[in-house]
């Protein structure tokens, strides 16, 4: 906790540590600009002024994320994807959203949430567990960094995506996005962090603008307030049903679900709620989405960590059809599951994991012939890369890892990593 702060009151940037959870107190928004301008570049300040400038940067990132005129069309704001009501992630069950200066840009994979992405390291190829986390000797090989592919690793970064991606907000540049914000309602609010002058440098400004993105979705109460009823479980607060414990058991079974392998469910050993992702790659062979335009294309492959969309792995071939393992928590929120939303039932998702070789027909389209074409979606040349550990690994015949009342005890098990502000009203005020 030292090192964060120390970090905070250096740099001048937010962390989204709650202060209360510090004891120190933030001091109020609207102050004069001396307490909280430093431009893009403050350099070290006093706690006080770090964390009055943590605090202007989140609610000015709060307005920048709701705002539809960021965007080249006028009719997208990041909320369109990541609807808060529905943990930050796209309220539609299509599996991809469409954007563009004309809105009819279609994207090229499903929006993950962006909820609990506070704990994703930076990429790395080779990670190893921290002391906190478990064994330092294991090398978990490609870990960490944001989006499907890990190939950005902080929250500033991610944000600067959407803004200029030609299949999302669609900006040509910073510049239009830096003209959009001294149009908009909270201009001035830019410039009392940032400085008078701030709109007369675009590339400061669009520097300040991801930047406030990037607070505002370090905030805890938003992004990560570990409120399910799992986590009241956890903390000794709350009970589980009978279901949703044996649906725990199965998803922590190596031999059965082995669900937590990736997605871990117990605490850090430093007491940290788990996060239900180690962050890893795996390569799964999702079938292939005639629903995604691209994949009309025979020749087009979404293979993640090796491309198309990131490129300093595109020659090593050891990395092609591998992704980001995505967190857990709110999934049974969800309408299109994967890279690709492919799946629209979690219960399909579950079933698919139990049952994707031993019973390949279920999910793969055949050929002419009538043969299966398993993991469809997937080059053979990187069929080695695809994850056999239980459930997977099985022959076509054999029985499934999980059988039907096991799957459905596991999805209850999932049911319980729902936020509480993510709940139906009168349930939601019983969670609290």
């Amino acid at each position: 906790m030292a090192t964060k702060i120390t970090w905070l009151l250096r740099s001048g940037l937010a962390l989204g540590l709650a202060a209360t959870a510090l004891g120190f107190s933030l001091l109020p928004l609207r102050q004069s600009s001396a307490a909280v301008t430093g431009g893009v570049h403050p350099g070290p300040m006093s706690r006080a002024r770090a964390y009055a400038r943590a605090e202007a940067l989140t609610e000015l990132g709060r307005k920048m994320f709701f705002d539809a005129s960021l965007s080249a069309s006028g009719m997208q704001a990041c909320a369109s994807c990541h609807d808060p009501h529905h943990a930050f992630a796209p309220a539609s069950a299509a599996p991809i959203e469409t954007g563009g200066p004309h809105m009819d840009q279609p994207g090229l994979r499903a929006v993950p949430t962006l909820r609990y992405l506070q704990a994703v390291p930076s990429f790395t190829e080779h990670f190893y567990d921290s002391e906190d986390e478990g064994d330092e000797s294991v090398d978990n090989g490609p870990t960490g960094g944001l989006t499907w592919d890990g190939r950005v690793d902080h929250g500033y970064d991610q944000a600067k995506i959407p803004l200029l991606s030609p299949f999302e907000m669609g900006n040509k540049d910073e510049a239009q996005v830096v003209a959009a914000l001294a149009k908009a309602a909270y201009a001035e609010d830019f410039r009392e962090i940032f400085g008078q002058d701030i709109f007369g440098n675009a590339r400061d400004a669009f520097q300040g603008a991801v930047e406030a993105l990037s607070t505002f979705e370090q905030s805890g109460a938003d992004f990560y307030p570990y409120s399910s009823r799992y986590d009241a479980f956890l903390a000794g607060k709350g009970t589980l049903t009978a279901q949703e414990l044996h649906g725990r058991e199965l998803f922590e079974d190596p031999a059965k679900g082995n669900c937590s392998s990736c997605h871990l469910s117990e605490p850090a050993n430093d007491g940290e709620p788990p996060q239900f992702s180690d962050f890893g790659f795996l390569g799964l062979a999702v079938p292939r989405n005639m629903a995604i335009p691209a994949n009309s294309d025979p020749n087009y492959h979404d293979l993640g960590l090796c491309g198309p969309q990131r490129t300093d792995f595109k020659d090593r071939p050891d990395y092609c059809g591998l992704f980001r393992t995505p967190t857990l928590r709110n999934v049974a929120l969800k309408k299109s599951f994967f890279h690709n939303g492919y799946f629209h039932s979690l219960r399909d998702v579950v079933s698919f994991y139990a049952t994707r070789d031993s019973d390949p027909g279920r999910w793969y389209p055949k050929n002419a012939d009538g043969t299966i074409r398993k993991y469809d979606d997937v080059p053979q040349a990187y069929w080695a890369n695809l994850n056999q550990d239980p459930p997977f690994g099985r022959k076509p015949g054999d029985p499934p890892a999980l059988t039907d009342p096991e799957i459905d005890d596991i999805v209850a098990f999932l049911g319980t990593l729902t936020d509480a502000d993510q709940l139906p009203g009168p349930a939601q005020q019983a969670a609290h």
